[in-house]
């Protein structure tokens, strides 16, 4: 049983936390605190193993926690739990620095609340049992002009970022292909997620910039707020390639960015040298560029519906009948780099 403790200077949020908590009985909620004074005083004492702790707090916000335990004698995977506002990005990026495990977002009305109680346990229980040897060092990024002839495109919302973990950890440095994945999140809060991303990561992971090249063995999160778009381009020394393009396009299924821009847009560049992985998330985003991925000669991959939170991406996907593969997460990475490796063998022949 894996022991908790709640922080947070609402006690509103921390009996909502508790109670969705609660009702995992392999949890065991220790405690709680009100500030990070109380916190570092209750994490020597009761020795939890994860802490979910809130940024903004009186005597003692989060981060300074976060510092503190640095040098502590008992050292607890936390999770922050970040306020919707670009504020609180900016913290949350540098508690992903200062050695967070993971970040959720923490909505301020009650049925949201209720909402992500699933998600959160998920959250929890991907954070204690992913170990520490899971951090990985990746290589620095190098300005290169070789050329992508592959991409990888993955698409997820909800339930996603414990899946992309999986992913992402698994993927090898020398992977053929560019990876770029777009992950539906507040504004603000894709920086983060690369960084966490690139703890775990044998490539380099960096949210997208308008003009990015894509370039072989790394990887773009596409940048929260505008839709991530891939057209042509040639790198400096004339080869082909692909340039990551933001729009201001209104949002596509109430999103922005969305999966269905991100595929029709790569599914033009790369046709048929495309591998689309579709994993958890709500909605009905991803069918119709799936479709167009398909159609161009791509292949399009949906992880089981039993490993998913929420699986209406995926089901779209099936709804245009544009799936070629439907594999449980663990085996997505080796499919991934065998169906790559295929591409780049067939290129040469």
């Amino acid at each position: 049983m894996a022991k908790v403790l709640i922080v947070d200077d609402s006690v509103f949020m921390r009996t909502v936390i508790r109670d969705m908590l609660q009702k995992d009985r392999s949890l065991e909620i220790v405690g709680t605190a009100t500030n990070g004074v109380d916190a570092l005083e209750k994490i020597r004492t009761l020795k939890p193993d994860l802490v979910t702790l809130d940024i903004e707090m009186p005597r003692m916000n989060g981060l300074e926690v976060l510092r503190e335990l640095r040098n502590a004698a008992w050292q607890p995977k936390t999770i922050m739990l970040s306020s919707l506002t670009s504020e609180g990005a900016e913290m949350t990026t540098e508690a992903i620095r200062l050695g967070a495990d993971d970040f959720m977002l923490k909505p301020k009305d009650v049925p949201q609340l209720r909402l992500i109680a699933e998600e959160l346990v998920a959250t929890i229980h991907h954070v204690i049992n992913t170990p520490p040897s899971a951090r990985k060092k990746h290589p620095v990024v190098k300005e290169s002009d070789e050329n992508v002839e592959r991409v990888v495109l993955i698409g997820s919302s909800a339930g996603g970022p414990p899946m992309l973990d999986a992913i992402l950890a698994k993927l090898p440095a020398d992977l053929p292909a560019s990876v770029v994945i777009t992950q539906l999140m507040p504004v603000g809060f894709t920086a983060p997620l690369a960084a966490r991303f690139n703890r775990l990561a044998h490539m380099p992971v960096k949210e997208t910039e308008n003009g990015d090249l894509l370039r072989p063995g790394s990887v773009l999160i596409s940048k929260a707020g505008v839709h991530t778009m891939i057209g042509a381009a040639l790198t400096v020394g004339g080869k082909r390639t692909g340039r990551i393009i933001h729009s201001s396009a209104p949002p596509v299924h109430g999103v922005r960015p969305a999966v269905d821009k991100t595929f029709e847009s790569a599914a033009q560049v790369f046709g048929k040298n495309i591998v689309a992985v579709i994993l958890s998330g709500m909605g009905n985003d991803a069918g119709v560029g799936a479709a167009a991925i398909k159609e161009a000669g791509g292949t399009n991959i949906i992880c089981d519906e039993k490993d998913c939170l929420v699986y209406g991406m995926a089901r779209s996907a099936i709804q245009h009948n544009a799936v070629d593969k439907v594999l449980p997460l663990a085996k997505i990475p080796e499919a991934i780099e065998r169906i790559v490796n295929k591409m780049a063998e067939e290129s040469h022949v």
